[in-house]
């Protein structure tokens, strides 16, 4: 909204800051942050009151958990208040690219929200159907990607397929054409993503960070894929447009922190499904959008290898009647094992640092 504020530039040079993208990236963290901590306090005490028991906690998990009963959950909120405020106000709207990431976000955090709600009311672990809940997840993230895909195709060069195609890393020129198939391919990216993010939110602390790491990450990529001078000197694929996602992912960190801040051990909130949704939904939008939906794997590493820890439990448990791991997703195995909840957090922690870093990489390795 604010970058309206470039065409006061000849009037007075101060209005100029707002035509940089990195300016408004570190103006939106800002400005997310102080949302957070400004009404976290309130959000808190409003949904404590609200929900009287809290989240539900799982019967069969670690004992140290049925300490933390009471605790409310949909800190979502806190954090999508954060994220729209900063982006609203430093965003341009007019992108495609952030109308697309931020339906998404949106559309997910509401599913999330219905879950939890049910969750709460039922006193439950069990809300959502699954099956609508990933019909219609599938279609909010399949609307994002025809839009990102159309406007890529669009401002492809001589006939680019690229809004269209699967790049792959290592490799500067070799993508995969799937034509209108790419909604399909595209909306699974966005659906995983939202879906892992939220099987990894089981311990205080434990997604928020990640996420935050895996949004610098983005941000980086955003930025340089946007951009045809840094494209170019990377080898990357030039995606004009997506360099203002960074404003976006500028406003998760800065939301993350906040919440981080009531998260911290012991929690006086958990983000809930509105919050894991939305989050992991957004990151995976930026990675459809850039075309670095592989790197994601890679970047949010954690993430998949929680979720591929519960597949291969309910697999071959299914198959053999036997479990593979003591709990999942696995960091439950990890607390079963004996480590404590916070070695369990700064040890996944260190691990989505190695793997963001290791992601990073595949910028320059072409």
């Amino acid at each position: 909204m604010l970058i309206w504020l470039v065409e006061l530039a000849n009037h007075v040079q101060f209005f100029n800051l707002f035509r940089y993208i990195t300016f408004r990236t570190g103006a939106a963290a800002f400005t997310s942050a102080f949302i957070v901590f400004m009404f976290g306090p309130s959000i808190i005490a409003s949904l404590r009151v609200r929900q009287g028991r809290g989240q539900p906690i799982r019967a069969d998990g670690p004992q140290t958990h049925f300490k933390k009963a009471g605790t409310p959950t949909m800190g979502g909120l806190m954090i999508l208040a954060g994220i729209l405020g900063g982006s609203l106000l430093w965003a341009d709207l007019s992108n495609i690219y952030v109308v697309s990431t931020l339906l998404v976000t949106l559309g997910f955090g509401a599913i999330g929200f219905y879950d939890d709600y049910l969750k709460v009311t039922k006193q439950s672990d069990k809300g959502f159907s699954g099956k609508a809940r990933l019909g219609i997840e599938f279609l909010i993230a399949g609307i994002a990607t025809y839009f990102m895909m159309r406007m890529a195709l669009a401002n492809g060069q001589h006939g680019s397929t690229l809004g269209s195609s699967i790049a792959f890393p290592f490799f500067k020129d070799f993508v995969v054409n799937l034509g209108i198939f790419f909604v399909l391919f595209g909306g699974f990216v966005i659906v995983a993503a939202g879906n892992s993010v939220n099987l990894t939110d089981g311990l205080d602390g434990l997604a928020i960070v990640p996420v935050m790491i895996a949004a610098a990450s983005f941000g980086i990529i955003s930025y340089v894929a946007g951009n045809a001078v840094f494209a170019n000197y990377l080898q990357i694929n030039f995606v004009p447009g997506t360099g203002e996602l960074a404003v976006i992912l500028g406003a998760v960190i800065g939301a993350g922190l906040g919440f981080l801040w009531f998260n911290a051990p012991p929690a006086a909130i958990f983000m809930g499904d509105t919050g894991s949704l939305a989050l992991g939904g957004l990151i995976g939008s930026v990675a459809v959008a850039t075309k670095h939906e592989i790197v994601m794997a890679i970047i949010g590493g954690l993430f998949v290898m929680e979720t591929l820890s519960v597949i291969i439990q309910v697999g071959f448990f299914k198959l053999t009647g036997k479990r593979v791991f003591l709990m999942a997703p696995i960091h439950h195995h990890f607390e079963k094992l004996g480590w404590t909840e916070s070695q369990v957090v700064i040890r996944f922690w260190i691990i989505a640092v190695g793997l963001a870093l290791l992601g990073l990489s595949t910028l320059k390795l072409r």
